[in-house]
């Protein structure tokens, strides 16, 4: 414990820290879209809980990585498809190929949703259980997780700065979670753009899941996503939408001007 308050410990802090807000940006948009499933007088409580359950359940899982990494790494079974797919599977792999494909499942779930514009579809999203939206935002927290930890374990392997960069984590994102929620109900454009930045997560993910699983599909391999790419598709989309709305809003000041 007295490790943790050395100045390298202490900037290993800092450095994580910051870590934590640059990669759970994703993860907070995830919290704020899911927890409007929720009735109203509740999803201030969905988000709060769900943020704390899902800290207390990261630090678990640091915990379990720092003492069975090696079993996370184990090869679990194989899929040989002669010229179809190949594929070497591990406990990490399939976590972060399920993560993947349930957010990419979650946001074209929801694009289509605003498509139909029904009165049906719009009740049906304060349908869901708060027991069950919180434990998907948990259960998703920690398929975000890995990356965060992994990341977080190759600038330090001290569990007290670790655990402490992921509890300040936590406390920011309690206190961002309802300001984005807000911002994204006031600002119901902005919501498509934040489904389709869960789209593309979910797309890293699932080639994350690939390269970490070393998979083959019809003869090619399939490369992670990076970081840098990931981002700069990012700033395309919100520059995107920013010159979209801004033009649209010009266009109807035209209209009623005629």
């Amino acid at each position: 414990m007295a490790e943790f308050f050395t100045i390298a410990n202490l900037v290993d802090l800092v450095l994580l820290v910051a870590l934590q807000a640059v990669l759970g940006f994703d993860n907070l948009l995830y919290i704020s879209l899911e927890s409007q499933r929720a009735p109203l007088e509740r999803q201030k409580q969905v988000r709060f809980w769900g943020i704390v359950l899902a800290v207390l359940f990261r630090i678990i899982l640091l915990f379990l990585l720092l003492k069975m990494i090696a079993a996370f790494q184990e090869e679990l079974f194989k899929i040989h498809w002669e010229g179809v797919i190949h594929a070497t599977f591990n406990l990490h792999a399939i976590i972060v190929l399920f993560g993947g494909a349930f957010i990419l499942y979650t946001a074209m779930k929801e694009i289509l949703h605003m498509m139909s514009l029904e009165e049906a579809h719009s009740e049906e999203r304060n349908t869901k259980s708060v027991a069950s939206i919180i434990f998907w935002i948990v259960a998703m927290n920690v398929v975000f997780s890995f990356d965060s930890i992994l990341s977080a374990m190759a600038v330090t392997k001290v569990f007290y700065t670790m655990a402490t960069a992921i509890m300040i984590g936590g406390i920011l994102m309690v206190v961002l979670a309802d300001t984005v929620s807000e911002f994204l109900k006031k600002n119901r454009m902005y919501e498509v753009m934040g489904l389709f930045i869960l789209f593309l997560v979910g797309v890293m993910l699932l080639s994350e899941g690939g390269h970490l699983s070393h998979m083959t599909l019809f003869g090619n391999k399939v490369e992670q996503m990076t970081k840098t790419t990931f981002y700069f598709v990012l700033g395309v989309l919100i520059v995107s939408d920013i010159v979209q709305s801004r033009y649209q809003k010009k266009l109807n000041i035209m209209k009623q001007k005629r």
